[in-house]
C-alpha cells in the first residue's frame, strides 16, 4: 500500500470530509449557491414550522385544560358549605353578543377575605366587573356599547392569563349584592376541580388518527421536495468534480452534504419562524381557536425527533435521488432520455394500505369497537397516501409522453414536461396528497355526522328568540310582552306563564308530592292561540291540549288533566303547602280539548292551557314567564336590543335562539381543531409551492432569456409556464380524487358506514385548483424579470 493510499481517509472520516466539502459548495458557491441554499432552507423551514406546531399540540391541550380546571367550581365538594370569611356566593350569567358567547359569573363575598378566581387580583364590588382583555377591547370598541349597556357595570380590572382558557375568550366576573343562597346561586370556599372526561368515541378516534396522517404527510412531501431544489445544477457541478479526480462515492457524499446544509439551515429558519409565529399567536384566531404564546411549547422528545429526522431525511433523499443519475467526468447521463418509470412496484402500496385498514377494522368484534389499533390505522393511511405520491410521477410521465402538436406555448410546455416530468410532479405532489386526504376525511365526516347531531324539533330560523325569566304573577308576562313589543327591531312578542301541576298522591295526607305531572301554561287568548288550535277563547276558559304531531308525548297527562279533576299546584318551601294549605285546583268541567301547534320558536307546547282568571296564579311556585319574539332581520343588532331588554327586565333572564340541531361536544371539538390545523397546513403548502415554482423558474432563467433573445414572445413563454403547471395539477387532482375516494370508502367500511356523500369531492378539488392558480399567478412577475437579457450572463 502506497503512502498516498494510506493517507486517504476511509469510513466516517471520509463521510465527514465529503459532507463538509458539500456544505462549503452550498454556502461558498457565490450568489448561485447562496440562492439555492436559501430556497432549500425556506422550503424545509416551512415544513419544520408546521412540525413544531404539531409538536406543541399536547402542551397546548394540557395547558388549556389546566386553566379551565383551575377556575372550575365543583358543587359536589361544596355541598353544605357554610358562610365564612373565605366563602362567597356565585351564579353563572352567560349571554350572547353577535354570535359570540360571553361567559359571566356574579359574585358576592360572605367575609373580608373571600376566595378569588384564578387571574383576579381583587374581587369586584357591586356595580363593578373585571373582564378578559378580549372583552375589554370589545366593550371599548364603538360597536360594544350595546353589550356594555346589557352588562351594566363599570370595568375596574382585567383577568390575567391563569384565569382564561385562551387570549380571545370573552368572560367577566361581576359583583352582585342581591345574590342569596337559593335558586341558582351557590356558596363555595375554593375554585378548582376536574373536568369530566368521557372516552373518545371510536369513530372520532379514527378521524383524529387519519387527520394526523393527512395533515403531516404533505409536510414530509414538501421537505423532500425542498431538499432536491437545484438538482440539475448540482449534478453538473459534481460531473466537474469527477473530471478533477473525485470518484462517484465522493460526489454522492458531497451532494448529501449540500442537502444537509440546506436542511440544517431550514431547521434554524423553521425554529425562527415558529418563534415569530408563537409571539403573535395570541392575536390570531382560527375557527374560534386561539392560544397564549406560552401554550405553543413543543414537546422535548418530539422536538429532538424533528431535529434528528429532518437532516437525516435530507441526506437519504439526496442519496436516493442520485441513484437514477450517472455522474461522469464528461457530463450527466440524466440529460439524455431517461428510462421510463415502472408502475408494478408503485401500485401495490395503496392497495396494501387499504388492506391494512380493513385488517384494523377486524381487530375488534364490531367496526366501531374501541380497540382499534392507532398504529395500524396510521400505517394504513400513510401507505395509501404515500402510494398516491409515488403514482403521480409515473402518471405525469405516461400522459405527457403521448402529447403531440398544438400551439407554440403548449409545445414548449409539453416538451419541458417530457424532458423533466419528475420535477413538475414533485412540485404538485404536496397539494395532491393534501386534497386526497381532505376528500377522504370529508367523506368520513359527512357519513358519520348524523350520529353526532341531534334534531331538536325547533325551526332554526334566525328571526326567532325565546326569553325565559322568573315571574310572580300573570302581570309579569304581560309586562314582558309589552316591553319587548316596544323594543327596536322586534316585530311581535307573545308571553305566557309556564308551570306544572300533578295529581295529589293522597288527598288526606298533607305535604305529599304528586305522583304524575302535567305542563301548565297560563296566558291571554292571543298568546294561547299562538300555541294551540282554539276555536273560541275568552278569559276564564281552560283547555286540555294534546300534541298530535308526535313531537311530544301529548297524551301522557290524560290521567292528570281531566275535566273535573283536582290537581296540586307545585310550590316551593315558602309556598302555601309549607304553611299547611295544599294548593289544590279543580279543573273546570267545561274544559275543552284542543290540538297543539308548533310554537313560533319551533317547540311544541301541550298540557293544560288556562287564561289568568281561571286559576289562582299566586299559588304557583316559581313560575316562568316565557316570551317568544319575532325580530326584524332588516334591523341591525335587533337580537342584541332584545337581549338588552331581557336583561333590564330581570338579570337572570335567559335568551335562546332556536337551533334545528345540536352537535356532540366531542364531534364539534374535533371538527374545529381539524379546520384550524388544515387552514395552517394549506397556507404553508401554498407558500412552499410558490417557493418551489420560483426555484424552477430560476433554474431555467438562462433558457428563458435565450428564447426571448431569439424572438419568442413573452406571452407565449408565460402561457407555457401556465401549461407546465396546469397539466401536472390536472393529473394530480384527478389522482387525488381517485385515491381520496378509495381511502374514504375504506374508512367508511372501517366505521360501519356504506352511504358515501359524493358531493364533498368537488369543493376540495376546487379549493386545491384555486390554490395552485393563485400560486401560479404570483409567480408571473418573477417570470417577466427572468426573461431580461441579463439572464444570458454566465460565470
Amino acid at each position: 500500500m502506497t503512502p498516498a493510499a494510506t493517507a486517504h481517509p476511509h469510513g466516517a472520516a471520509a463521510w465527514a470530509r465529503d459532507l463538509a466539502m458539500g456544505a462549503r459548495f452550498a454556502v461558498g458557491g457565490g450568489r448561485e449557491g447562496w440562492v439555492r441554499t436559501l430556497l432549500t432552507a425556506v422550503g424545509v423551514g416551512l415544513g419544520v414550522t408546521l412540525l413544531l406546531g404539531a409538536a406543541s399540540v399536547p402542551h397546548l391541550m394540557e395547558s388549556r385544560q389546566e386553566r379551565r380546571e383551575a377556575r372550575l367550581i365543583d358543587l359536589n365538594t361544596e355541598k353544605g358549605t357554610r358562610p365564612g370569611a373565605g366563602t362567597l356566593l356565585y351564579r353563572y350569567r352567560d349571554t350572547e353578543f353577535r354570535g359570540a358567547v360571553v361567559h359571566g359569573t356574579l359574585l358576592r363575598p360572605d367575609g373580608r377575605s373571600p376566595v378569588r378566581p384564578p387571574g383576579v387580583h381583587t374581587l369586584p364590588r357591586a356595580g363593578e366587573m373585571v373582564v378578559s382583555p378580549a372583552l375589554d377591547e370589545l366593550l371599548a370598541a364603538p360597536g360594544g356599547a350595546l353589550l356594555h349597556e346589557r352588562l351594566g357595570r363599570t370595568v375596574v380590572g382585567t383577568i390575567a392569563a391563569p384565569g382564561l382558557a385562551g387570549p380571545g375568550e370573552l368572560t367577566y366576573y361581576a359583583g352582585e349584592d342581591s345574590l342569596t343562597a337559593s335558586g341558582e346561586a351557590h356558596r363555595i370556599s375554593h375554585f378548582g376541580g376536574e373536568l369530566p372526561t368521557a372516552p373518545m368515541n371510536p369513530t372520532l378516534g379514527v378521524i383524529v388518527v387519519v387527520a394526523c396522517v393527512v395533515l403531516l404527510m404533505p409536510v414530509a412531501v414538501l421537505i423532500a421536495t425542498a431538499v432536491r431544489f437545484g438538482g440539475e445544477r448540482r449534478d453538473r457541478r459534481m460531473a466537474a468534480l469527477r473530471l478533477v479526480g473525485a470518484d462517484s462515492r465522493m460526489t454522492r457524499r458531497m451532494a448529501a452534504g449540500e442537502a444537509l446544509c440546506g436542511a440544517l439551515g431550514g431547521l434554524l429558519l423553521g425554529a425562527g419562524l415558529f418563534l415569530l409565529a408563537r409571539r403573535f399567536a395570541g392575536r390570531i384566531t382560527l375557527w374560534d381557536v386561539n392560544a397564549f404564546p406560552s401554550d405553543l411549547t413543543p414537546h422535548p422528545a418530539l422536538t429532538a425527533l424533528i431535529a434528528l429526522a429532518v437532516p437525516l431525511s435530507a441526506v437519504l433523499v439526496a442519496l436516493v435521488a442520485l441513484r437514477g443519475v450517472t455522474i461522469e467526468p464528461l457530463g450527466v447521463v440524466r440529460q439524455h432520455t431517461p428510462r421510463r418509470r415502472r408502475v408494478w412496484w408503485r401500485l401495490p402500496l395503496p392497495v396494501l394500505g387499504a388492506a391494512v385498514l380493513l385488517l384494523t377494522g377486524r381487530a375488534g368484534p364490531s367496526p366501531s369497537d374501541a380497540r382499534l389499533h392507532p398504529a395500524l390505522l396510521a400505517g394504513g393511511a400513510l401507505l395509501v397516501l404515500f402510494g398516491i405520491t409515488l403514482l403521480l410521477p409515473w402518471l405525469v410521465e405516461a400522459v405527457v409522453a403521448r402529447l403531440r402538436g398544438g400551439p407554440v406555448p403548449w409545445q414548449l410546455a409539453v416538451r419541458r414536461l417530457q424532458l423533466s416530468s419528475g420535477t413538475a410532479a414533485r412540485a404538485v405532489s404536496g397539494i395532491t396528497v393534501a386534497v386526497a386526504g381532505a376528500i377522504a376525511l370529508q367523506m368520513l365526516f359527512a357519513a358519520v355526522q348524523d350520529d353526532f347531531v341531534r334534531v331538536t324539533g325547533q325551526d332554526g330560523t334566525h328571526d326567532r328568540l325565546t326569553v325565559t325569566l322568573p315571574a310572580r304573577d300573570a302581570a309579569t308576562s304581560r309586562k314582558a310582552a309589552e316591553e319587548f313589543r316596544a323594543t327596536k327591531g322586534v316585530r311581535g312578542a307573545t308571553a305566557v306563564l309556564s308551570a306544572s301541576v300533578s295529581v295529589p298522591a293522597d288527598r288526606g295526607a298533607r305535604g305529599d308530592r304528586g305522583s304524575s305531572a302535567a305542563p301548565l301554561t297560563v296566558g291571554d287568548c292571543p298568546a294561547l292561540r299562538a300555541l294551540a288550535h282554539l276555536r273560541s277563547c275568552k278569559d276564564g276558559d281552560v283547555f286540555l291540549v294534546q300534541d298530535s304531531s308526535g313531537a311530544a308525548d301529548g297524551g301522557s297527562f290524560a290521567g292528570t288533566a281531566r275535566p273535573g279533576g283536582t290537581v296540586l299546584l307545585h310550590d316551593g318551601p315558602d309556598g302555601p303547602r309549607a304553611k299547611g294549605r295544599p294548593p289544590l285546583w279543580t279543573i273546570p268541567r267545561t274544559a275543552r280539548t284542543a290540538t297543539a301547534r308548533p310554537a313560533p320558536a319551533g317547540a311544541v307546547a301541550y298540557g293544560i292551557f288556562a287564561t289568568p282568571s281561571a286559576l289562582p296564579v299566586p299559588d304557583l311556585a316559581d313560575p316562568l314567564a316565557v316570551a317568544t319574539l319575532t325580530i326584524d332581520p332588516r334591523v341591525p343588532d335587533a337580537a342584541e336590543y332584545a337581549r338588552n331588554t331581557a336583561a333590564r327586565l330581570d338579570p337572570a333572564a335567559d335568551v335562546l335562539s332556536p337551533h334545528r340541531t345540536e352537535e356532540d361536544s366531542q364531534f364539534a371539538s374535533v371538527r374545529t381543531g381539524l379546520l384550524a390545523a388544515s387552514t395552517v397546513t394549506l397556507a404553508l403548502i401554498a407558500v412552499s409551492m410558490l417557493v418551489s415554482t420560483l426555484e424552477q423558474l430560476r433554474e431555467r432563467r438562462r433558457l428563458l432569456a435565450v428564447l426571448v433573445a431569439f424572438g419568442t414572445r413573452r406571452a407565449d413563454l408565460g402561457w407555457s409556464v401556465l401549461w407546465q403547471t396546469a397539466v401536472p395539477v390536472a393529473l394530480g387532482l384527478g389522482l387525488a380524487v381517485v385515491g381520496g375516494c378509495g381511502l374514504g370508502l375504506t374508512l367508511l367500511r372501517l366505521v360501519g358506514k356504506s352511504s358515501p356523500d359524493w358531493s364533498v369531492i368537488w369543493p376540495m378539488t376546487g379549493a386545491g385548483a384555486a390554490l395552485v392558480l393563485v400560486v401560479t399567478l404570483l409567480s408571473l412577475p418573477p417570470l417577466w424579470r427572468l426573461m431580461r437579457p441579463e439572464g444570458l450572463r454566465t460565470e
